[in-house]
């Protein structure tokens, strides 16, 4: 995937593409708390027919952070917004991972005229409504542990319990790779927003769209029972990947490009498919 930037009123936004003849159909990807775009570059493989975007989230890479010290998921649906928007994508199925399902849901709840569908994948669901000393906790959980360990100790106790127990060496590589660029404003944002808000409060107020929920069936972050009850919540498909873990993308690509590439195919063809009323 390449990297590019785009130059925003907000500032830089950066993110990398893997570009496809017209009219490919376009997913747009975003990363977890720990993560950033080059994540996504071993799903990509799996994934010819279509033109994917993957950001890095503002506080990423090289991307602006966003103004407010204390930001909620719709302050980075905004600036999702604006990059969308500056690159033309007029439709996309909306690929939200983690932390990424939050800005997602809050994407749809504002702008969901760009969005064929969206698939929730392992979704962080947020801590909004938990009391102040569980939100605060979840707040100082990561970037306090990133400034007194340092990149290179956070990144090697943390990254192995994203994939599943047997993963990959190179995939624990990759997730290390990705955890070194942090950068402490950006994690401490995200940080916040993850213990302050909440995926079910923009979901509520979500205009009919089709959706997909998976999970990696292995994952020790965000339970698959966890994903499965927000499914039935929601009243659309939840799709296992097997063998894999949180960032399921990584353990199991093929088995989660084929997820992503039956939920999204029939949508651009007029088929039907679960939604979100």
């Amino acid at each position: 995937m390449d990297a590019k930037r785009l130059t925003l009123d907000s500032g830089v936004q950066c993110y990398r593409e893997q570009p496809r003849p017209e009219p490919a159909p376009t997913l747009v990807l975003l990363h977890g708390i720990s993560s950033g775009a080059g994540s996504w570059a071993k799903l990509a493989e799996h994934l010819p027919g279509y033109r994917l975007l993957a950001w890095d989230a503002p506080g990423y890479g090289d991307s602006r952070p966003l103004p407010a010290k204390a930001p909620r998921a719709a302050d980075y649906a905004e600036r999702l917004e604006a990059w969308l928007a500056g690159l033309g994508i007029e439709r996309c199925v909306l690929v939200g991972h983690s932390l990424g399902a939050m800005m997602a849901g809050a994407y749809l709840a504002s702008h969901p005229g760009r969005v064929a569908g969206v698939v929730l994948a392992d979704p962080a669901q947020g801590y909004g409504d938990a009391d102040e000393a569980k939100r605060d906790e979840v707040y100082r959980s990561r970037w306090t542990q990133l400034m007194e360990q340092g990149h290179g100790a956070y990144a090697r106790a943390r990254a192995p319990r994203l994939l599943r127990e047997d993963a990959e060496p190179a995939d624990i590589a990759r997730i290390e790779a990705e955890m070194g660029k942090l950068h402490v404003e950006g994690f401490a944002q995200a940080g916040w927003m993850l213990a302050n808000d909440q995926l079910g409060d923009y979901l509520a107020a979500t205009p009919a769209v089709p959706a997909l929920v998976v999970c990696g069936d292995e994952d020790r972050i965000t339970p698959p029972e966890d994903a499965r009850a927000l499914a039935a919540r929601l009243a659309v498909a939840y799709r296992d990947i097997p063998r894999a873990g949180h960032a399921s993308y990584i353990d199991a690509p093929a088995a989660f490009a084929a997820a992503l590439d039956d939920f999204a195919r029939p949508l651009l063809g007029g088929a039907a498919a679960p939604e979100i009323s």
